[in-house]
């Protein structure tokens, strides 16, 4: 099952946890399994049905705006990680 790697800002809407085993054969079938079993995550990484623009969604390292987005595959030792836009001036 694919881990989902949860940054420390949204560690407390995940029961404390840094990562978290989810179900699914893409990113948005894994971050939908993440909601349902953590709901309060769920609005923290969407807008509707899109992840919100200051999320960026990684699996295995590879930006998934620049893959398929929310239908990048996701395999069985996949790691997807949620990570907040840092921005400073």
């Amino acid at each position: 099952m694919p881990v989902v790697r949860i940054p420390t800002p949204l560690r407390p809407q995940a029961g404390g946890l840094d990562k978290i085993e989810a179900a699914g054969a893409t990113v948005g079938e894994v971050l939908a399994d993440l909601g349902r079993q953590h709901p309060a995550i769920q609005e923290r990484l969407f807008d509707g049905a899109e992840i919100r623009r200051f999320v960026n969604v990684y699996v295995n390292n590879e930006d998934v705006r620049y893959l398929d987005d929310l239908d990048t595959p996701v395999g069985e030792k996949d790691e997807v990680s949620i990570i907040p836009a840092v921005a400073g001036g």
